[in-house]
């Protein structure tokens, strides 16, 4: 490579998003195709994955819609397998899918309520890893980025909407997963880092939570957010779009088992 113009191009790469179709999947899948990469998008919603398809390839290069459960085996091994037939490589894998948790404290969570973030948030990100990276042998290497969660990282007060111990739990071990995948591969040339947002808005999700709360609920929270947020505000799905890039680019090319917070000073603080 000559200069420095080219290093965040994704030309001739394949990326397959998890969690496509909405929220940070959405803004991640349009971005790795406008800087050239041809982009899967995934998602349990047939008609999510499809309309970010639709989009990234408005948006740069060829896209492909799939539906994946990302919890199940057999569905994951599905996706593999077609991703390898179809394209034949896998050089970008962005394990984004999750749900929010149920703003509950320990005892008075369900089994079956931290059982189902678990397997989505966690168990998903194992199995879809654990089905591409074989591909990305083959392949000759490649970046994995996982979303992980600030809350992963430091606790947060009860009652904060999406916020409880399951998610913790979940968030904290995509960390840990995310650091022994880069000390695993590093020598085949596969990196695995991990990008920690903090309070964002503008996702389906946010407004889905927003919907549910009183408005006297929304701004204690908001309120809450901007006092320990040291920007004084949340971020924006698009702000994480530089990070994104250059995660899944070249440009990170020395860089693996990083957990960055994207999180406007909240964990600095």
């Amino acid at each position: 490579m000559t200069g420095y113009s080219n290093l965040f191009s994704l030309k001739g790469k394949v990326a397959l998003v998890t969690g496509a179709g909405s929220g940070l999947g959405l803004e991640f899948s349009r971005a790795l195709a406008s800087y050239g990469a041809e982009v899967i998008c995934a998602d349990q919603d047939a008609s999510w994955a499809e309309e970010a398809a639709a989009a990234s390839q408005q948006a740069g290069h060829r896209a492909s819609p799939v539906k994946v459960d990302v919890s199940d085996v057999a569905s994951v091994q599905s996706l593999a397998d077609r991703v390898a037939t179809s394209h034949g490589r896998v050089d970008i894998l962005f394990n984004n899918a999750g749900i929010a948790a149920m703003p509950k404290r320990v005892h008075e969570l369900s089994v079956e309520e931290w059982d189902r973030l678990i397997a989505i948030n966690l168990r998903g990100v194992f199995l879809c890893t654990r089905a591409i990276i074989p591909i990305m042998l083959s392949g000759g290497g490649g970046s994995i980025v996982n979303i992980a969660s600030i809350i992963g990282v430091v606790g947060h007060y009860p009652g904060f909407p999406m916020v409880g111990a399951s998610y913790a739990a979940a968030k904290a071990g995509v960390i840990g997963f995310t650091r022994q995948t880069a000390v695993e591969y590093a020598k085949d040339n596969i990196r695995a880092n991990a990008i920690a947002p903090g309070w964002h808005g503008g996702t389906r999700l946010a407004a889905k939570v927003k919907a549910s709360l009183t408005a006297e609920a929304i701004a204690r929270y908001e309120s809450a957010i901007a006092a320990g947020t040291p920007m004084g505000r949340r971020g924006q799905p698009d702000e994480l779009v530089g990070l994104a890039i250059y995660l899944a680019s070249d440009a990170s090319r020395f860089l693996t088992g990083q957990v960055i917070a994207h999180d406007g000073g909240w964990t600095a603080a």
